[in-house]
């Protein structure tokens, strides 16, 4: 049994191995319960990344009511926390927010811990979450580049519990034209297995990569994903078929009653018979079909409307036109742990990394690892 950790107001502990389905069931039932939170993904982590996870659970009256998946990765003697999507509580709740942080604290001790980041996937509406973390310590982190900090700040979802014919004739007139242009065209859509088609969708991915400028992992990071994750039905592969040949793919994550459409891509050719709005329209009937409430189209602008030299205007028309809901999350929050070294880490950290991915940039056609 792992060991207790100090806390004044209630139970608090670590979860092994062992109580895994305790976790992911708790995790899967929570209204905001994100795949990026679930037992699974900090062994990913793990295994392809070098982060270990700590799980810390509170509990009452022996019945779960919070949790935390806090990966760990040491760096010169210190270490950073980043719970992806966490923490998985009631953030109006600040004696449990608090609770939980003291967990992390007595963590960051054994650990040299700089820092805690979190990014709960609240909307920003809710401003009462955003100032419960303020008062137990976190401070904005304001990270405004790409899509807004480690995780999306901005995406985009849509209800998929209207019946099918309801949701295609809420699509916009060019998006429901571009899937029966597919259909038309001879496009087929089927789900992936074995590492084959694994590779296949990398192969996409990484023309798409050099083709839009954005880095990417190695192909090692997506098969370890899939030997994890595909087999308890948190990921599934889609593969968009012309004339025989892959034209487009796309990476979907699982947890209760939500779908995630993580990673996409697509070929150079026959882009002209819309595989992708075909692809996403049998992603959303089969989450629909497999009782996903819930289809996110995951990371869009920043910016609510974005301008002709945002790069990521054409992704935000795209999801646009499936009628999803814009959503923006609170963002990023940290917990400095020691202020010093934190002004490092803001300070220092991201002018390094910047120059780290520029030069990647500089040294290959196509871009294979994410910092």
């Amino acid at each position: 049994m792992p060991p207790m950790l100090d806390s004044a107001s209630m139970d608090i502990r670590q979860i092994s191995d062992s109580e895994r389905d305790l976790w992911n069931s708790f995790v899967a039932g929570w209204p905001t319960g994100d795949l990026l939170q679930s037992f699974e993904w900090g062994i990913v982590k793990a295994r392809s990344s070098g982060w270990q996870p700590v799980r810390v659970m509170a509990f009452e009256d022996n019945l779960p009511i919070a949790a935390m998946s806090i990966l760990s990765r040491g760096h010169f003697g210190k270490s950073i926390f980043y719970a992806p999507r966490g923490p998985v509580a009631d953030l109006t709740n600040a004696n449990l927010l608090k609770s939980l942080t003291d967990a992390a604290r007595d963590l960051a001790k054994a650990r040299s811990a700089i820092l805690l980041k979190v990014d709960p996937p609240v909307p920003v509406e809710d401003v009462q979450a955003g100032d419960t973390l303020r008062r137990v310590g976190f401070r904005p982190a304001n990270d405004t580049s790409g899509f807004g900090g480690a995780q999306p700040r901005c995406v985009m979802q849509l209800d998929i519990t209207p019946t099918e014919d309801q949701l295609m004739a809420d699509f916009k007139p060019k998006t429901r034209y571009n899937i029966r242009l597919a259909e038309k065209k001879g496009v087929s859509v089927r789900q992936g297995s074995g590492k084959a088609d694994v590779r296949k969708f990398y192969d996409l991915l990484r023309e798409t990569a050099a083709r839009d400028g954005f880095l990417i992992r190695g192909r090692q990071y997506f098969e370890t994903m899939w030997e994890l994750l595909a087999p308890v039905e948190c990921a599934r592969l889609f593969l968009a078929e012309y004339q025989s040949e892959a034209v487009a793919g796309a990476l979907c994550f699982y947890l209760g009653d939500r779908c995630w459409y993580t990673y996409g891509a697509s070929a150079n050719s026959h882009r002209d018979v819309m595989p992708n709005h075909l692809m996403q329209w049998r992603m959303i009937r089969h989450a629909k079909s497999i009782g996903c409430r819930l289809y996110d189209f995951r990371g869009v602008s920043p910016r609510r409307a974005p301008s002709a030299d945002d790069h990521l205007q054409g992704l935000n028309r795209f999801k646009e036109g499936f009628a999803a809901k814009y959503v923006e999350y609170v963002g990023e929050y940290d917990l400095p742990f020691s202020t010093p070294m934190y002004w490092l880490w803001r300070s220092v950290v991201p002018r390094a990394t910047g120059a780290l991915k520029t030069l990647k940039r500089a040294k290959s056609t196509h871009a294979t690892t994410e910092v």
